[in-house]
C-alpha cells in the first residue's frame, strides 16, 4: 500500500473512531526518506533540504516571538489544543519527557495553538501544572486567521464544528497530530504523527543533533 494512502487511512480511522487526527500533505524531496505510518518519524530530511516555514506569534505571557528567534537551537514545532483533555495532553507529556531526556541539547518546544478560543492564561497555567510541561515550553497564539496561515504552511488540518447545546455555543476541534523537529539552522529534519513515543523523538533528535 502506498505510503500516502496509509497516512490517509490512519488519519481517517482516527477521525471516524475517536475524533482526532487529519491527513497531512507532504512533498518528497530527493534526499529525504519516508517510513510507514507504523513507525516514527514518518518522514525525515537531510540537513539543508527543507527549510521550516517561518512565523511570528505571541507566547502565553503576551511576548511576541518568531521561529527565527530560536536560530542556533533545535526546535520542535507541534500543534496542540490547550483545552483538549484526551490526546493532546499525552503528546505534550511525551514531548516534555523527550526534552528532559535530551538534556543539554534539548529542543525548544513551540506548541502552535489549534484553538484560539481556548488560549487563556488560566488554561495555559492549568496545562503547565497538570500536563507537566517541559521548562521553557512556548505556546504560540494569535488570531484565528493568523494561526490558520501557520497551520496551512505546515500542512496541518484543523476542523472546527460549531454546535449549540442548551443555548450555549460549543466548538469541537479536530486537528492533525503533527510534530516537526527543526535543526538550529532552521531546516525541518523529521516529522512525527501522533501516536509516537518518547524514545522515537529522543532517537531522532540525537541522530539529527549529533550529525
Amino acid at each position: 500500500m502506498p505510503v500516502r494512502l496509509r497516512w490517509a487511512l490512519w488519519a481517517g480511522a482516527l477521525v471516524i473512531g475517536v475524533g482526532v487526527g487529519a491527513v497531512i500533505k507532504l512533498s518528497q524531496a530527493p534526499s529525504s526518506s519516508v517510513s510507514s505510518a507504523e513507525s516514527a518519524p514518518v518522514q525525515t530530511w537531510a540537513a539543508g533540504v527543507r527549510r521550516a516555514p517561518g512565523f511570528s506569534l505571541v507566547d502565553q505571557k503576551g511576548k511576541p516571538f518568531s521561529l527565527a528567534s530560536f536560530h542556533g537551537r533545535p526546535v520542535i514545532v507541534t500543534f496542540i489544543d490547550p483545552l483538549c483533555r484526551d490526546f493532546c495532553p499525552r503528546e505534550a507529556s511525551i514531548l516534555s519527557q523527550a526534552s528532559k531526556e535530551l538534556g543539554p541539547v534539548n529542543p525548544v518546544i513551540v506548541s502552535v495553538s489549534v484553538d484560539p478560543w481556548g488560549d487563556t492564561a488560566v488554561n495555559f497555567h492549568d496545562d503547565a501544572l497538570h500536563w507537566q510541561l517541559a521548562p521553557g515550553w512556548v505556546w504560540g497564539v494569535a488570531s484565528e486567521p493568523k494561526l490558520a496561515a501557520v497551520w496551512k504552511s505546515y500542512g496541518v488540518a484543523v476542523l472546527v464544528v460549531r454546535k449549540r447545546i442548551a443555548g450555549i455555543s460549543v466548538r469541537y476541534i479536530t486537528h492533525t497530530g503533527a510534530a516537526y523537529l527543526i535543526d538550529g539552522s532552521g531546516y525541518e529534519r523529521a516529522l512525527f504523527l501522533y501516536p509516537f513515543e518518547t524514545k522515537d523523538v529522543v532517537g531522532a533528535a540525537r541522530r539529527v543533533l549529533n550529525a
